[in-house]
């Protein structure tokens, strides 16, 4: 601090970028200077409540700056030169250099023992603000314009009274401090022999204790679970905070007892083995452990295992990290690929079997045509006609659950599709079950095709109804979900966002962990042979999935089942699909008696269609593959009106490549696409798109005539599937599980 003595007059310094502020200051602090000291003097009689004469006068030196650089560099030179300021009065706004905020900022990091004053008829910063940018401060003031002239001359005469005070009080401060270093100078002095000794003395117990500190410092904040206890009484000397949270046991109740006596480790020969091990010599790194915690929570972890010295005594030193998170994703991501590896299995068998059923059907139907079948002829190819619909319901199930179905999506209340399907849903559950919907108004829209929800909802709905056979209620919920990352945290099959989830509880059997676990498997049941194929649960969990969505199962033996179904919220509905199929154009040709251009790598299948193409006045042109397509249209030009093409072909130009060139080439050609798995699933897209003729295997007669004629008439209704209705599709209960 400057030791220059205590100077009269005092020197106040007035920012202020308006010059008549300036006179307005001189005249109160400076009355000499402005001929108003009998006003000024009349005025201190007030102010001090006594005659002039009896108060020491106190007069002022009046300095003036007109931007806050200037009074900064006013204040710097005024210090320097040992004539410091006491008081300054600063305006806010002084365009356009540093406001009075910026200035005062300024100057308090130069000169902080300056009072201030900000004066202002209005202020762009609130009193907050100014303490938030200057800080707490007991050396700011704030006058309001148009100020008071006995105001200002009462905080002249307070405030510079104060940094007087203050001066002086640091001075003095400065003089005790002074003193206090030479006694402390001397005192070091005559210590310091006496230091020198202890510290000497001393050294081997503080690298001691600096060793023990480090030691438990690092013990206890080490992310890792840690424990020390004697090999010979196998008692707990000292746990880490890691290791009571993985145990759930507070650190006190661990120390003195034997991982025993707290029913520790799940399989405690295990145990026994590892320290045998490390007996032997045998490094014991990264071994697996099961721990039990105070709930019986079961936690996996991997230990190592180290032997130390401690005194007298050996000691295991053993760390644990807690893996059953990543044991988790693991059960999940097998499981997940194990559901995908029986989906792929599925979709392949579906496929083949569709081709299969095509020829089956196709043919048996083309016999029960003929006028002149005996009677048990007929019936045998009835019952081959019904028992190929039956199995084309069932590859249609698989389909479902691989995800390689037909799919038409449309906007969806699901709420409004609960209440259509409540009456046929009481008339399937019966009389023994109370049925109960409920839901409220307003409910986002999803994106989905309404057969498949359909099918969802009654595959749940007589799934609960099987768990009750002695009856019971059922629920059905729909409700809006917010999903936020912290919920599907760990399961990544499952996505943050908005979603409609759909409910579906009973009060039936329920099921144990095993059953749970398998309960989406095709063709898992316990039901009994013959009531149930198994594939009614895998259906909906194909349906969904298809869907962007995922289900929750709550469920325990004697309490009921809750399966929680989350679909995502329509968001951007599209006007038609991309990335679908494509539709060929809407060019009306001239001749629509032109050939059918029929490619099917399947031998019996392709013949198949050409003979029910012929006998119904066809011009029939036969390909088995793509490129033998392609081969053939070279003398075509001009004489085909449709394609007829299997989406999936072995020999590198697929259905999709070839409707893509010959449209290319002639965009009036009509084109149906077959397959036996979903379009979609085949073209990567999303669904399938307006206008596309799709034909899905297996297919009959009138089904192939319908498709082909509806093409070639530049119309595309998409043809029903023979086989069962969805919504008689068996399902399963939730006891018993698909």
């Amino acid at each position: 601090m400057n030791n220059t003595p205590d100077l009269f007059p005092h020197r106040i310094l007035v920012v202020d970028d308006n010059p008549s502020i300036h006179e307005d200051f001189r005249k109160i602090l400076c009355p000499a200077q402005s001929g108003q000291r009998a006003s000024m003097d009349a005025m201190a009689f007030e102010l001090f409540d006594d005659a002039p004469a009896a108060k020491p006068a106190i007069s002022f030196e009046m300095d003036s700056a007109f931007q806050g650089e200037e009074a900064l560099a006013k204040i710097l030179s005024a210090e320097q030169a040992g004539r410091p300021y006491s008081l300054a009065f600063m305006d806010v706004r002084m365009p356009p250099g540093w406001d009075g905020v910026e200035t005062i900022s300024h100057i308090w990091k130069e000169y902080p023992h300056i009072q201030i004053v900000i004066c202002t008829a209005y202020s762009d910063y609130s009193w907050d603000q100014i303490l938030t940018k200057l800080g707490e401060t007991d050396s700011l003031v704030i006058l309001k314009k148009p100020f008071d002239q006995v105001e200002v001359l009462q905080l002249a005469h307070t405030l510079t009274k104060k940094w007087l005070l203050s001066r002086q009080a640091n001075r003095r401060l400065a003089s005790l401090d002074e003193m206090v270093q030479q006694r402390t100078q001397e005192l070091s002095e005559a210590n310091r022999h006496l230091e020198h000794e202890i510290q000497r003395r001393s050294l081997t117990e503080a690298a001691l204790r600096e060793s023990e500190e480090r030691f438990h410092l690092a013990f206890e904040s080490v992310p890792i679970a840690l424990s020390i206890r004697r090999l010979d009484t196998k008692r707990y000397l000292d746990v880490n905070y890691c290791f009571a949270q993985l145990c759930g046991h507070p650190k006190d109740a661990l120390l003195g007892k034997t991982p025993d006596e707290l029913n520790l480790f799940a399989a405690p020969e295990a145990h026994r083995r590892l320290l045998q091990s490390l007996s032997e010599g045998r490094r014991v790194e990264q071994a697996s452990l099961d721990i039990r915690r105070k709930d019986g929570q079961l936690r996996h972890t991997v230990i190592s295992i180290e032997l130390l010295r401690l005194g007298e005594h050996t000691c295991v030193l053993a760390a644990l990290q807690d893996v059953t998170g990543q044991k988790e994703l693991e059960a999940q991501l097998r499981q997940a690929q194990k559901m995908e590896a029986v989906g792929q299995l599925a979709a392949g068998v579906a496929h083949d079997f569709n081709n299969l059923l095509t020829v089956i059907h196709g043919y048996a139907s083309l016999q029960l045509v003929k006028h002149n079948l005996e009677t048990e002829v007929a019936r045998a190819f009835t019952q081959v006609k019904l028992a190929s619909e039956r199995a084309a319901a069932l590859t249609r199930q698989l389909l479902a659950f691989s995800r390689k179905q037909v799919v038409q999506r449309k906007p969806i209340n699901l709420l409004a599709t609960l209440g259509k399907m409540q009456a046929m849903l009481s008339r399937v559950l019966g009389e023994g079950i109370r049925l109960e919907v409920q839901g409220p108004e307003g409910l986002p829209l999803i994106h989905a095709d309404e057969s498949n929800l359909e099918q969802v909802i009654m595959n749940l709905s007589v799934n609960a109804r099987d768990a009750m056979p002695h009856g019971g209620k059922l629920s059905l919920r729909a409700r809006q979900a917010s999903i936020t990352p912290a919920q599907v945290a760990g399961h990544p099959d499952k996505h943050p966002g908005e979603y409609v989830s759909l409910e579906v509880s009973d009060t039936g059997c329920g099921m144990d962990a095993a059953t749970l676990g398998r309960i989406f498997e095709p063709f898992f049941t316990t039901k009994p042979i013959g009531r149930g194929t198994g594939l009614g649960l895998s259906t909906v969990y194909g349906i969904v999935k298809q869907h962007e969505g995922w289900i929750d199962v709550e469920s325990q033996p004697g309490l009921g089942s809750t399966f929680r179904v989350f679909l995502p919220v329509a968001q951007g509905l599209p006007d038609s699909e991309p990335n679908s199929l494509p539709a060929p154009a809407r060019v009306q040709p001239a001749d629509t008696q032109g050939a059918i251009l029929v490619v099917e790598d399947q031998a019996d299948v392709r013949d198949y269609m050409c003979e029910v193409l012929s006998q119904n006045h066809f011009q029939v042109i036969a390909a088995d593959s793509g490129a033998d397509a392609l081969s053939k249209w070279k003398n075509l030009p001009g004489k085909v009106s449709l394609l007829l093409t299997d989406l999936v072909m072995p020999d590198g130009v697929s259905g999709l490549m070839l409707a893509h060139r010959l449209l290319g080439l002639e965009p009036g050609l009509k084109v149906v696409y077959t397959s036996g798995y979903n379009p979609d699933a085949v073209a990567s897209g999303n669904s399938l798109s307006e206008g596309v003729n799709f034909l899905p295997k297996p297919f009959n007669q009138d089904q192939l005539l319908e498709t082909v004629r509806a093409a070639l008439s530049a119309q595309s209704p998409p043809p029903r599937p023979f086989g069962a209705d969805p919504h008689t599709l068996a399902a399963e209960p939730a006891c018993a599980s698909n």
